[in-house]
């Protein structure tokens, strides 16, 4: 079986992280979610949130099979749901105008568009993900030092031991207890995604605008140079942020690498890189992937979510192991274009 990392599609001088060219024969699934606040930090979130899955010919065309979007707006402080549409439309997800954006958000929409979940619709990815990058996008309240002042200790007890960076001792708790209240990190400057030689390798982006948060993923579904070989999975995830003056950095940058057995639909094979966390004890969560070897595709978005909990895990990186549910349906895509 060839390696896992598909460090030649990348070539000698690319950046860590950076997006590799497309395979001949191969399927790319890319979204985005864009977290903004055009009313001020303190106003609703505005989140943009779009997707597409590429299927790429023998000679390298990039041969678009699907697109969505959603939109969103969410209240600032209640986190509720205040308006919402989608391309394609699904109009029953209108039930979910008022849902609050975060605990129970997932369950909400398996109930109103089973459908979706059960196909692996891009539309259920962008969904799925907004309690997600809601979460993530408190980054920005911080670095505008905009987060309510509350008892530490009702704080820490809150969110202890939930992933390996709020671990009780770790050093984020730690500095909690200290200093009263939730350090800031900043992580480096955001690599360009896309690269000149494959200007089909992602979906439209624009510039993320100051005060920002951006969600992106990408899955490279790789099918085997030999019959008997499984195909090989390449993800990346990053959270990002731009600040004031619109510099773009990285708050969270995962990349996974993993080997799918198409008969059985489960892994065979996985391999988890952090490369941007913003704790010590972070990066301590990439072993938990190895969990996943043997599990089959179809469940896993509520099995790791049910099972992945504590110290050992990341909340960001089970957002990711998740997201290879949607293999299954990329294997599908495939198949109907060999067909």
């Amino acid at each position: 079986m060839p390696p896992l990392h598909n460090l030649d599609a990348r070539g000698p001088h690319d950046p860590v992280g950076s997006t590799p060219r497309r395979a001949p024969g191969s399927v790319r699934r890319t979204s985005s979610i864009d977290t903004t606040r055009p009313d001020g930090i303190a106003g609703p979130m505005v989140m943009d949130g779009r997707g597409r899955d590429v299927l790429t010919a023998e000679h390298g065309e990039a041969i678009t099979i699907g697109v969505a979007n959603v939109a969103a707006t969410v209240a600032g402080a209640s986190r509720e749901l205040e308006t919402f549409r989608s391309s394609p439309e699904v109009v029953a997800l209108q039930d979910l105008i008022g849902a609050v954006v975060g605990p129970g958000f997932r369950a909400k929409v398996d109930a109103v568009v089973p459908e979706e979940r059960e196909s692996h619709s891009l539309v259920y990815l962008l969904l799925d993900d907004l309690p997600g990058a809601g979460l993530v996008s408190g980054y920005a309240l911080l670095t505008a030092d905009a987060v309510p002042k509350g008892r530490p200790d009702e704080y820490l007890i809150a969110r202890s031991d939930l992933c390996a960076g709020w671990a009780s001792d770790g050093s984020m708790m730690t500095m909690i207890r200290e200093h009263g209240q939730n350090p800031t990190p900043l992580g480096p400057p955001a690599p360009a995604i896309d690269r000149i030689d494959d200007p089909d390798g992602w979906h439209e982006v624009a510039a993320l605008p100051p005060t920002g948060m951006r969600r992106i993923r990408r899955i490279d579904v790789i099918p085997p140079t030999a019959p008997a070989d499984p195909h090989r999975i390449d993800v990346f995830f990053r959270d990002s942020h731009a600040d004031a003056d619109g510099a773009e950095t990285v708050v969270h940058e995962y990349q996974v690498f993993a080997a799918v057995d198409e008969r059985t639909r489960t892994v065979v094979e996985i391999d988890a890189i952090a490369d941007v966390l913003p704790w010590t004890e972070c990066p301590a969560a990439v072993g938990s992937a190895s969990r996943l070897v043997g599990h089959a595709l179809v469940d896993l978005r509520p099995w790791v979510r049910e099972t992945f909990v504590g110290t050992t895990t990341c909340t960001h990186l089970n957002d990711v192991l998740r997201g290879l549910s949607d293999v299954d349906v990329l294997l599908d895509q495939l198949a109907a274009a060999t067909a």
